[in-house]
């Protein structure tokens, strides 16, 4: 996992290409012109963004998860949430597994979590060795505007 700001992102010159690439896309967009949805930013399927207009949720109302085939740049690019994570070390116990249809099996009853606050600008890079509970409340309920940008891992080889 890689946890950090596009506002003063000074390791990303170390990143690959397709990581820089797709920081510099969230950094230069306006996504409060977005609704809803999925959108490709750039040609083919291999990279994709969801852009979700939301109200986080208790804990225990947001579901771990994890993916296969994609990493998942999870990018606030408004308001304030909290992200759970842990590293996937086969313990975990599966509550619905969506792989084969979605790249995703989510996860209950998750073991050694740890928390991280999100502001605008922040964005977490997971890989599928990363089990992630976005969309968490902060400080009560809040309105944020979050993009998952999608890259196949088969891109970073």
């Amino acid at each position: 996992m890689i946890y950090s700001s596009i506002n003063h992102d000074f390791a990303a010159a170390f990143y690959p290409q397709v990581l820089k690439d797709a920081l510099e896309f969230l950094k230069s967009t306006d996504f409060s012109q977005y609704e809803n949805g999925k959108y490709y930013p750039v040609e083919g399927s291999d990279q994709f963004i969801n852009v979700k207009h939301m109200t986080t949720k208790q804990v225990e109302d947001a579901k771990p998860e994890t993916h296969a085939k994609y990493l998942d740049i999870q990018f606030l690019f408004k308001g304030k949430e909290r992200m759970g994570i842990v590293m996937a070390d086969g313990s975990h116990s599966v509550m619905e597994d969506k792989l084969e249809e979605k790249d995703v099996i989510f996860y209950k009853d998750l073991k050694g979590e740890t928390f991280i606050n999100m502001n605008e600008g922040d964005y977490c890079i997971f890989f599928p060795t990363d089990l992630h509970r976005p969309g968490c409340e902060r400080d009560g309920q809040s309105e944020i505007t979050k993009v998952l940008y999608k890259i196949n891992v088969d891109l970073l080889k």
